[in-house]
Parts: C-alpha cells; structure tokens; sequence
C-alpha cells in the first residue's frame, strides 16, 4: 500500500505541470492545494510503512527517488517560469547528484540512507525529526507560495490578484533560500561520510604497500 502511494505521487507531478504551464488562472489557482496534496503523500506513506511494518530498504530507496523527482522538477519548473532564480535548481541539483551517489555505496552495504551516519551531529543533520521537518515545510512553503504567486500574475492587469503577485513571489522566494540552507546542511554529513568510505578502503589496500 505505501509503495502504491509513493508511485501514485509521479502522475499527480504530471499532472501539476500540465496545470502550471497550460492552465488559466483559476486552473493555475486550484493547482496549488493540488501540489499541497501530492506533497503531503511523502507523509502519508511512511506512515502507512510503519503502521502496516512494511518498512524496508526498497521501500526507503524509492520513497527517496519519489522525493527527489518531485523536487527537482519543481525548482526546474518554478525556475524556467521565472519564479526562482536559475542558480537555485544548480544548488539543488548538485546537491542531490553528489548525496545519492555516496549514499549508495552504504545502500550496496545493506544500510538504509537515513541509518548511514554515526556521529550524532550527522544523525541529527540528516535524519532527525526537527531538520526533516524544517526542510519538506520549507519546500512546501516554497513549491505552494511561488506557485500562488505565479498563478496571480496572470490575472488581468490592474486586479487585486495581480497587484498581490509580486509581494507573494517576493515572500516565497525569501522562503526558497531557506530551503536552499537546509538542502546544504543536511547534505554536508552525507558528502563527508561519503568521501570517508571511499577513502577507506584505498587506505586497507595501500596498508600492505606502506609495509
């Protein structure tokens, strides 16, 4: 059931894009409680995974690939319809190659990506309540206000929806920054711990050597 929810969140993308690019402005309107709800399956499905003790790697893995989907094509999308400065995307974009690339040497070692770090300092960056929860509100916030933002501007000129575009996308982008210092904190101890696992096989084969 939770793996069902997870794949249900990459049609609901399709389809917030579709109403993002194409639709009029009550569509663009109705699409933000629209990518509210598609956000907030992340929530319900590891929910589901635990109330059910369906908790597992693969299970961890694909709710990760859902995540990153959805949020690499909204920071792609938000930037190319002007909303976000390009640079953000790049930012995340990086970010998230490099954290998934060496979180998979620890999955390869049967180690879930958030059970990857072992001083608390990592833990608490990466996997605690408190900076996961700051982080997915901050991208919420962000992905629904700037796509607020972006559909009142394209009410008429003059209207009082269109007169409160700039200030929205001006508090959104704001919040988006904040997402962006979040998305970098958190990845750091995933790059160092990464980089010391690489690293330390090299060091077992050049041992004998130094002999």
């Amino acid at each position: 059931m939770a793996t069902l929810i997870t794949v249900s969140r990459f049609p609901l993308l399709v389809g917030f894009i579709l109403m993002l690019y194409f639709g009029s402005p009550a569509v663009k309107l109705l699409s933000v409680p629209y990518l509210f709800t598609g956000l907030m399956l992340d929530t319900v499905d590891g929910m589901v995974a635990r109330r059910r003790h369906n908790v597992s790697l693969m299970g961890s893995v694909l709710d990760i690939a859902a995540d990153r989907v959805f949020e690499l094509v909204l920071w792609v999308a938000l930037a190319a319809l002007g909303a976000i400065p390009v640079v953000v995307p790049l930012i995340v974009i990086t970010r998230t190659t490099l954290t998934d690339a060496l979180r998979s040497i620890g999955v390869k070692g049967g180690k879930a990506p958030f059970d990857q770090h072992q001083s608390k300092l990592g833990r608490f960056l990466v996997g605690s309540a408190w900076m996961r929860s700051g982080y997915s509100i901050s991208k919420i916030l962000a992905f629904c206000g700037l796509t607020l933002g972006l559909a009142l501007a394209q009410f008429p000129t003059g209207t009082r929806q269109q007169a409160a575009a700039e200030p929205v996308l001006a508090a959104f982008r704001l919040v988006a920054w904040i997402a962006v210092v979040f998305c970098i904190v958190r990845g750091l101890p995933v790059i160092l711990s990464g980089y010391r696992r690489i690293r330390e096989p090299a060091r077992v084969e050049a041992a004998p050597e130094a002999r």
